[in-house]
């Protein structure tokens, strides 16, 4: 399934604050903790436990979270099919980011190993 613009600029302007309580709420209903939620975010991103809240009350857009954000070199490793779009054929770096994101969400959640989740040897 390709992208279009219009789903790239919806993507982009949602704020992280408003999608992050349904992260809290589908890994915990799996019996996952924030602690691990916060180590998946910071393996990607970079952004650690107060960073993310200060981000998070200032109502900032996946645009501006991703653009500051320092992705980890093996964000590529990620993989697969979230939402209906296959990760690795997305063009446009913000959708893909995000992606990216729910992908290791959904791995949390799944109850995959951290060191899988992660991409580490």
């Amino acid at each position: 399934m390709k992208t279009t613009p219009e789903h790239n600029q919806r993507i982009a302007k949602m704020t992280f604050a408003s999608v992050f309580p349904h992260y809290t709420t589908k890994i915990e209903k799996k019996g996952r903790t924030l602690e691990e939620l916060y180590e998946v975010i910071e393996w990607l991103t970079g952004y650690n436990k107060d960073k993310l809240e200060e981000l998070i009350a200032k109502k900032v857009t996946f645009e501006t979270f991703f653009q500051n954000a320092t992705l980890n070199p093996n964000a590529e490793l990620i993989t697969g099919v979230i939402c209906g779009y296959r990760i690795e054929d997305i063009q446009n770096p913000i959708t893909k980011q995000v992606r990216f994101l729910d992908k290791l969400i959904d791995e949390l959640a799944k109850g995959r190993q951290m060191k899988k989740i992660l991409r580490e040897a």
